[in-house]
């Protein structure tokens, strides 16, 4: 990223320490239903051809055979007739013939203009029958919300006005305490071998990952552990120990808001690897009430009329939650744009 440039834009690839980079693409989730009454079994190799070259004639985009995951779905015979018979996804990772020199008051600009090109793409594909030797199947095509950083940003907004509700019906009669927004960053997907220390382990160390994420924005505290699936779909394969997730908490939500929009739409790839690792991202909406929570618990030991009613109702400030997140108290190296 250019030093006259206050933010990234969004064709750029982001180097990190380690020989990590982040490198820009689209992704969309597809859904393949059927468009007719046949019951002839879906072609996934023909489907695959048939994308791609629609994706070639209509934008003028080469994606590799790779980039276009497609897999029939489980128990077909016990579906519903409105079920899909297929999922999968496609990523786009050549973007940068949408840009070619950019000026600094232009980024506002490309921002604009590579968003409108993803809807574009996402209007063109949602809705398209194809018909595969006779048998008709309709796509059904969007970005995942973790792709979508204006659809997050949204989303925690309409958490901050809960959390003030929650607040002022706690609080009845005094000031509401200060806004409540979100600081912390949950990724999951991404190698655990990539962020521990070389020819030491290979799982994830606490420093490398400290060191990796830093270049984000100043970060408050961290945790990395393994990634056992859960709260995945079903049909998904995750082996354990292989994958990692890592939590970040940074200082304030204007680091946490910048760092999120640089991991949106992007993967993460390693110098002298061939693998993409194309992780999910989320920020933490409990972390908002977990916080709120414990600022009022602080101003009711401060406050007599507040303390003496959750002494009664509420459980003591010792009993509370333990802490999320383990400490890291290592002075953070921040990326300098």
């Amino acid at each position: 990223m250019s030093s006259k440039q206050s933010v990234l834009l969004p064709t750029e690839t982001l180097n990190l320490e380690s020989g990590l980079s982040l490198v820009p693409r689209l992704k969309l989730n597809l859904s393949v239903h059927r468009a007719d009454a046949s019951v002839k079994p879906l072609d996934e190799w023909q489907l695959k051809t048939s994308l791609i070259d629609f994706l070639k004639s209509s934008f003028s985009i080469s994606v590799p055979e790779d980039d276009l995951i497609l897999g029939k779905l489980k128990d077909l015979k016990k579906r519903k007739r409105e079920d899909p018979v297929a999922r999968g996804t496609l990523f786009v990772r050549e973007l940068g013939f949408l840009v070619d020199k950019v000026e600094p008051e232009e980024v506002e600009v490309v921002e604009k203009k590579v968003c409108e090109w993803k809807k574009k793409v996402v209007g063109k594909l949602d809705g398209i029958e194809l018909s595969l030797v006779g048998v008709r199947f309709k796509l059904s095509v969007e970005v995942p919300k973790s792709d979508d950083f204006e659809v997050m940003r949204k989303e925690w907004e309409e958490v901050e006005e809960e959390v003030s509700a929650f607040d002022a019906g706690r609080h009845r009669g005094y000031a509401r305490g200060r806004k409540r927004e979100p600081d912390t960053i949950v990724l999951r997907g991404v190698p655990s071998r990539w962020f521990a220390e070389t020819r030491v382990s290979s799982k994830p160390s606490m420093l490398v990952t400290h060191t990796i994420f830093s270049a984000l924005g100043k970060i408050r505290n961290l945790d990395v552990a393994e990634d056992d699936g859960s709260d995945k779909d079903a049909d998904e394969d995750i082996v354990r120990g292989l994958q990692c997730k890592i939590v970040v908490r940074f200082e304030d939500h204007r680091e946490f808001s910048k760092a999120l929009k640089v991991l949106c739409g992007r993967s993460l790839e390693k110098q002298g690897s061939r693998l993409k690792a194309d992780y999910e991202v989320s920020w933490d909406k409990d972390g908002i009430f977990r916080n709120a929570r414990s600022q009022n618990e602080e101003n009711s030991r401060s406050t007599p009329k507040v303390a003496a009613y959750n002494d009664r109702s509420e459980p003591a400030r010792h009993q509370s939650h333990a802490p999320y997140f383990s400490e890291n108290h290592i002075r953070s190296k921040r990326f300098k744009a």
